[in-house]
């Protein structure tokens, strides 16, 4: 009798793990189409919303190696044969000989060989000093910036695409008003060289958890080598912060990120300015 019950409770523990990984499994189904389409349909959002692809355009796309350039990259890939305008896809991986990082360019090789995008490679030193007090990340994004511009030129692409999302640009937006004292952030778009060359955000609109999501059914990879300056920036503070807005409102994110683009002129403080012929510490409110 005693043996009985034993198999009894082996056979129904045995049936609840089988059917517990079938639900996963069936969840897992469901979960992963949907957050492809979910971010396809934000990324045309922003391209239309924002006129960032127009037709006959050449877009450079800026890999990096980890899973946001590489998902801006699948996703333009995969809007090439759906959006009504028309547009050339190349592709190009910057590498910093003198910085430790390494990305995974045989990934990158077979990717963009499968997919009929052209690959360039350019390399550069960024010569950092670590006595000065620029920080790494920001030498060495805009020597990379400057190589990107340079390609972009020589192959006539007019817009130069990056893979920053929304967390980013409210990251930003955070950074600068707690260190800078001003409301600025990553834009959309943004012309350079008296609007030669612009550079593009199609992900804006995409949550860093979306990316993760979409990254991870795709089968991106991440850096085999992450740059140990990555850690040296505040953003990780920053993060905190947004992350706490969240449990006051689960939209926090997606909120502050519209706020950019609802700024009430009339209930905003005035910028200062000194009267002249008096003190310096006495100021009038210039409305």
């Amino acid at each position: 009798m005693l043996l009985a019950i034993i198999r009894l409770a082996i056979f129904i523990n045995c049936s609840v793990q089988v059917f517990k990984k079938e639900v996963r499994c069936v969840s897992m189904k469901n979960q992963f189409p949907y957050i492809i389409t979910k971010v396809e349909s934000k990324a045309k959002k922003a391209i239309y919303g924002y006129n960032l692809i127009e037709k006959g355009d050449g877009v450079l796309v800026g890999i990096s190696g980890g899973k946001d350039s590489f998902a801006l990259l699948d996703v333009l890939v995969s809007l090439r044969k759906s959006l009504p305008v028309k547009f050339r896809i190349e592709a190009c991986h910057v590498v910093a000989n003198d910085m430790p990082y390494k990305a995974d360019e045989d990934f990158m090789k077979n990717y963009c060989q499968q997919n009929k995008v052209n690959l360039h490679f350019r390399e550069i030193e960024v010569e950092y000093d670590e006595s000065k007090r620029q920080p790494a990340c920001f030498i060495c994004s805009w020597k990379r910036r400057k190589e990107l511009f340079k390609l972009a030129r020589e192959l006539k692409c007019e817009k130069v695409a990056l893979g920053h999302h929304l967390d980013d640009a409210i990251e930003t937006l955070m950074l600068n008003m707690i260190h800078h004292s001003s409301i600025s952030s990553i834009p959309p778009m943004l012309s350079m060289f008296d609007g030669d060359i612009k550079i593009i955000r199609p992900l804006i609109l995409v949550l860093n958890s979306e990316l993760k999501k979409y990254s991870e059914f795709k089968g991106f990879l991440s850096e085999i080598e992450v740059c140990r300056y990555n850690d040296e920036t505040h953003r990780e503070s920053v993060r905190q912060l947004i992350y706490q807005t969240t449990k006051l409102n689960r939209a926090a994110r997606e909120n502050i990120f519209r706020s950019m683009g609802n700024i009430l002129s009339d209930y905003i403080v005035p910028t200062l300015e000194k009267k002249k012929n008096l003190p310096d510490d006495e100021y009038r409110e210039v409305v």
